[in-house]
């Protein structure tokens, strides 16, 4: 139990540092650090992952930072596809499902390595390609153009997410954000704001698909859940005295140790 709010705390104060993307962490904190297998550990990290990512959605729906058209549209389409997510992790072996979520978080930390080694080039390279987004604001009104194409982006990245978050646990901001900046010309706050709420949606969908397949949250798990969400507004506190970068590159080094660990242990 008292490990269970330790490791809880820790992943807390990440996902406040690093924004939804940290809930990658959550699945091998409670593999590793409590010995618990893949399927039991996705309905807690999630429950987790939902909770934090609620707190921020709310915080941004007060400051008028959510496209809540476009968070509801992901999240019915992660709705849809999490339930085959559960199903697929109910259906493979513990040891396919770590090797998935391995090679997960390898992607996700070679993703933020190369953000911080492209820094501000990155972002004046996108400039001139503002006209080929998928997703454009509407200049006068501020608001999405929902055209067919941007109706169709953000339905793919919402079906995408909730089948990762209902196999492996994981909230899916390391995809909807940088689908977000890819795609659209949002600014990064009205993304991060839009990915938390779609995040919050689709987490408790698949908690809820994973707890009617038969899965259930222990008192371990609960203080798990009730100490992640008091580490990550601990996080969001520290936050603005960290550099970003240094904030991204530690994540991927973490991100990278974990997955050969996680991979070396069951394969090895």
């Amino acid at each position: 139990m008292f490990l269970s709010g330790v490791f809880g705390i820790v992943i807390g104060i990440i996902l406040g540092l690093t924004g939804a993307g940290g809930g990658i962490l959550a699945v091998p904190a409670l593999v590793i650090g409590l010995g618990w297998s893949v399927t039991a550990s996705t309905p807690v990290a999630l429950f987790a992952v939902s909770a934090a990512a609620t707190v921020g959605a709310v915080d941004g729906l007060r400051k008028g930072l959510v496209r809540y058209r476009a968070a509801m549209l992901m999240a019915l389409l992660g709705a849809v596809f999490s339930p085959l997510g559960v199903y697929f992790a109910h259906s493979l072996p513990n040891a396919v499902l770590i090797s998935l979520f391995s090679l997960v978080m390898v992607i996700v930390a070679l993703r933020m390595i190369g953000q911080v080694r492209g820094g501000q080039a990155v972002i004046t390279q996108a400039k001139p390609q503002w006209q080929e987004k998928n997703c454009m604001l509407n200049p006068e009104s501020g608001r999405l153009r929902w055209t067919m194409k941007c109706s169709a982006t953000l339905a793919l990245v919402g079906s995408v997410s909730g089948l990762l978050t209902g196999m492996l646990g994981v909230g899916g901001g390391f995809l909807i954000v940088p689908a977000f900046q890819h795609f659209s010309d949002i600014r990064m706050h009205g993304i991060v704001a839009t990915s938390l709420m779609a995040i919050a949606l689709i987490s408790a969908i698949a908690v809820t698909g994973a707890i009617h397949a038969g899965a259930h949250i222990t008192a371990t798990g609960g203080v798990f859940i009730a100490a992640s969400v008091s580490g990550m507004l601990v996080g969001r506190f520290l936050a603005p005295s960290i550099p970003a970068k240094a904030i991204q590159l530690g994540f991927a080094i973490l991100c990278m140790v974990i997955a050969s660990y996680l991979m070396l242990k069951t394969w090895m």
